[in-house]
């Protein structure tokens, strides 16, 4: 590869040596502003020592952590943060309706009104903002009505609606204005007959109605009420040919002829009442007019004289509007429509659908019910955010609500007095090309009052102030030293300028990069740059190439466990550096002997070593993790047994070689087996348990002390076992066989009984049921003979 391309490259950081790792070296940047855009964690070593040879000028930008580990110092480190500053933090007004009466802009429902935030790339900002409804708050309300001929028995209950609503409203707000408009259709066909005839009167011949229209301003916003029912009762219906009518011009209308409605910066409601649904953009090439609405005020005389040019404005920019303008809309509908405007409520936000009475006769209650249901809820919305600024909220609503995401940004069910808070995060990726500050508004829907936030974004890091022009450090004046590294003049390269572009050579480069006059070029872990090597970077940030000739790493060295350094050192230069009380190639042998500690104090109970942290026994009958384990050895109690026998009792089977072989414990002598000391007496103590000659149980126990010497504790009483008593044992049997034979009789005599008793039974029945025959006997004769006289006549 040609060095000038090679040289390019790795200014332009696209080197073969960048790899994946955290988001501060994958950057790969070459200044300290590059570097803190690169992540939140990003910090920049301005150490004019700290790189390595070998080392690229990137390897200054990465974790805090990191770092300090490779020996960068706190006060080196340049690590910028955000912070929040409030301008104005007027608190919310705490009023009632009873006390002073306050102007609309004296009147305080969100706190703070203005912030300024230092904005650092990854970083979030965050602050709260409070929330309260204020009690008699002002209010306009603008009564928008459909005057097609459908609505004609609408119309006479709405021309008294002025005084009665104006009474009603008086239990909310001592301060209500009411204001009323209507509306038909658009002026021109297929929306309307314009015969001559039809555009003086569009109903039939015997109904008197006015000429059609697309909106009219009938009554400013006033606080007299009369002046309302006067002016309403004056209407009369007109009339069109489709049933859609043009509501959303009159909208439309109403939301930007501000000076002409009279709105002021209070709640500003608008009823929007019709038994018919709409027409919206695009329905206006059915007659001629393509020109999309502008949005703009075309009120003259208090009519709307440009329905004729602009079709009727789309779904989004009414919402747009109504939003801009903060008005909560009421849709006061027929049955018929209510599914038509549920769902435009649904696009619309602070809106809300009542359903209206085939005559209206309800539509104060419903404005009432309306307007609560509007009020109740706090939905925040902010301005258009500046590319790469995103913003996240969490309300803390009644009762310990707390929602996030969308539902962040809204409290519902919230009453006059109560208070809620919301927390604001907003967060920025990087830095606006231009650099400079923006301004961004938060806000209720519905209300006028509006947070302001200005947004300075932290683009370089503070030593950028203080770089050297010209500085000898950056090869007699090639560059500028600014936050510890060069910035090259331009046709300048090398980690301290030291390079033209124009002089370099490839032989020159790579006879400087080859170590012991060898062939690969850096060691095959780095790229030969002016002269230098820089070392290639490695998946693992915290894995790197170093040295002269990048001969050096951090992670070749032996492993112990699946660890470099088994976990207790340092991989300098692929040999492992280790802590303190650890030794070995891999750091694996440890100097500590407390693993090797037996319970009776003794490294590994006297019968070995400890090597590593690990006993080796000395004695190969012995084992266990500190040699207590003897499988082939007999037991404490029974290895001695014979001694303490015959220390004790004078008897056994050492009795006559006790004094010479049984005098390497000391003795001490207790009444009763319950006087032996326990366990949490001694730190190493057996309880044992023997059998003598005459069959007897004798009870002593075994401690060794910490000093290693033996003591032995013998109960004197003995536990010797008694003969049997004959004359129990033959009276009990003798009782036993008795018993048994007479429990055998009885149940002989039982079962006798059972079986006669059933006999009987059986010949009972058999006796009822016997038939006897009483007819003649076939072979009996009779003594008498009867002879009949056949003359005899009966005289």
């Amino acid at each position: 590869m040609d060095a000038r391309l090679l040289l390019i490259l790795v200014l332009l950081g696209l080197s073969r040596a960048q790899q994946d790792g955290n988001e501060c070296t994958k950057a790969s940047a070459q200044s300290c502003g590059e570097c803190i855009q690169a992540g939140e964690k990003c910090g920049w070593c301005t150490d004019e020592s700290f790189l390595k040879q070998g080392e690229q000028k990137s390897t200054r930008c990465d974790e805090i952590d990191a770092l300090i580990k490779k020996g960068c110092s706190n006060a080196s480190i340049e690590n910028p943060r955000g912070g929040v500053t409030v301008n104005k933090n007027k608190p919310v007004t705490n009023r009632t309706k009873d006390g002073v009466k306050l102007k609309p802009d004296q009147i305080t429902q969100i706190q703070p009104q203005k912030l300024t935030l230092d904005l650092r790339s990854g970083e979030a900002q965050t602050f709260a903002l409070k929330f309260k409804r204020a009690e008699d708050y002002p209010i306009d309300l603008y009564y928008l009505m459909d005057l097609s001929f459908s609505m004609k028995d609408d119309l006479e209950n709405v021309k008294n609606l002025g005084t009665h609503l104006m009474k009603k409203m008086q239990t909310i707000t001592s301060d209500f204005r009411i204001g009323f408009g209507s509306f038909v259709e658009k002026t021109v066909m297929p929306y309307i007959s314009t015969t001559p005839a039809k555009l003086l009167n569009p109903c039939t011949s015997d109904q008197n109605c006015t000429s059609p229209f697309s909106y009219k301003n009938v009554l400013s916003l006033t606080e007299d009420g009369s002046q309302f029912n006067n002016l309403v009762s004056r209407q009369q219906i007109s009339g069109n040919l489709d049933s859609p009518e043009g509501g959303f011009d009159a909208i439309m209308q109403v939301a930007v002829c501000a000076n002409q409605i009279g709105w002021r910066n209070v709640t500003r409601l608008l009823v929007f009442s019709t038994d018919a649904g709409f027409h919206f953009a695009g329905d206006g090439k059915l007659g001629g007019i393509v020109l999309p609405n502008d949005g703009k005020c075309h009120l003259q005389d208090n009519m709307y004289t440009m329905s004729h040019y602009y079709d009727y404005p789309s779904i989004a920019h009414l919402v747009q509007k109504l939003s801009e303008n903060n008005i909560q809309t009421i849709f006061a509908v027929t049955e018929e429509f209510q599914p038509v405007y549920q769902e435009l409520k649904n696009l619309i936000p602070k809106s809300a659908v009542g359903t209206l009475t085939s005559d209206s006769n309800n539509v104060i209650d419903l404005i009432i019910d309306a307007y609560n249901s509007l009020s109740s809820e706090v939905i925040l919305e902010n301005s258009r955010l500046p590319d790469g600024v995103s913003i996240s909220y969490i309300s803390h609503c009644k009762n310990g609500v707390i929602e996030k995401g969308e539902n962040g940004r809204k409290c519902s069910n919230i009453s006059i007095g109560d208070e809620v808070k919301f927390e604001v995060a907003i967060t920025a990726k990087g830095c606006p090309s231009n650099g400079k500050s923006e301004t961004i508004k938060i806000k209720p829907l519905g209300f006028t009052e509006e947070v302001e936030i200005v947004l300075n974004f932290i683009c370089e890091c503070e030593c950028h102030k203080d770089g050297i022009p010209n500085s000898p450090s950056c090869h007699f004046g090639n560059g500028t030293l600014e936050c510890g590294a060069c910035r090259c003049n331009d046709g300048r390269i090398g980690r301290n300028c030291e390079c033209s572009k124009d002089e370099v050579r490839t032989e020159d480069l790579d006879a400087n990069c080859r170590m012991d006059n060898g062939t690969d070029i850096c060691s095959n872990n780095g790229d030969c740059v002016c002269g230098t090597c820089e070392c290639k970077k490695r998946d693992n940030p915290e894995e790197r190439y170093s040295g002269k000739f990048c001969e050096c790493d951090n992670f070749n060295c032996d492993r112990s466990n699946n660890k470099l350094c088994g976990g207790h050192g340092r991989c300098e230069c692929r040999k492992c550096i280790c802590d303190a009380n650890y030794t070995g190639s891999a750091c694996d042998c440890s100097l500590d002997t407390s693993t090797c500690l037996a319970s009776n104090k003794q490294i590994c109970n006297g019968r070995g070593t400890c090597e590593c942290g690990v006993c080796k026994c000395t004695d190969s009958k012995f084992q266990g993790q500190t040699c207590e384990i003897c499988p082939t050895c007999p037991g404490v109690c029974t290895e001695h047994k014979d001694c303490v026998q015959c220390r004790a009792f004078a008897t056994g089977d050492k009795k006559d070689t006790c004094e010479k072989e049984c005098m390497y414990f000391n003795l001490k002598l207790v009444k009763m087996k319950n006087e032996l000391p326990q366990p949490h007496d001694q730190p190493y103590i057996n309880h044992c348990k023997e059998r003598d000659a005459n069959d007897c149980w004798f009870f002593f126990s075994y401690a060794t002390k910490n000093d290693s010497t033996v003591e032995v504790h013998v109960a004197e009483e003995l536990e010797c076992p008694s003969g049997p008593d004959i004359i129990p044992i033959v009276a009990g049997v003798v009782a036993g066989i008795v018993l048994i034979g007479l429990a055998l009789l009885l149940i002989w005599k039982l079962l006798m009984i059972i079986h006669d008793r059933r006999e009987f039974a059986k010949f009972e029945k058999e006796k009822m049921n016997a038939k006897w025959d009483t007819g003649e006997n076939p072979i009996y004769k009779s003594a008498v003979t009867t002879v009949v006289n056949p003359k005899y006549e009966g005289k």
